[in-house]
């Protein structure tokens, strides 16, 4: 049965090292699927890009997502949700890049920034999430 929040168990999975598969629509209608390191604040998902990317402007045309990971241990363990972004914002988005560096790759930094790279937080509330197996 879907909810429409994380779960506590929902939320310990995306506290680790987990990818996540977030799937857009680009402009055409077509979809698009790209892996994300990801973040929880609160009852939110938080994954980063930078403009300019795919991911941010087809968020700008389209702001439903659906995402879905499994478990580090027990590939069994999955979570799938949709969701809206609810904001895309350039505050605090270089110090949210490292904050995931530090997660993913145990760096102090994000390695590969580019020149002029400006970067973006994407806020997604979740409103129907799906956990395997089923958690209250």
């Amino acid at each position: 049965m879907a909810q429409s929040t994380l779960t506590r168990s929902a939320k310990a999975i995306l506290a680790e090292p987990v990818f996540v598969h977030v799937a857009l629509v680009r402009p055409d209608g077509t979809p698009h699927v790209t892996p994300v390191w990801v973040d929880v604040e609160g009852d939110n998902v938080v994954i980063n890009t930078a403009i300019g990317r795919s991911k941010a402007r087809n968020i700008h045309k389209d702001s439903t997502v659906a995402l879905s990971t499994f478990g580090p241990k027990n590939p069994y363990e999955a979570i799938a949700f949709q969701g809206k972004v609810i904001e895309v914002t350039e505050d605090g988005a270089d110090a949210h890049i490292d904050f995931l560096a530090k997660k993913y790759l145990g760096l102090d930094t994000y390695p590969n920034r580019q020149p002029g790279e400006r970067r973006v937080k994407i806020v997604i509330k979740p409103t129907k999430v799906w956990m395997q197996p089923h958690d209250n």
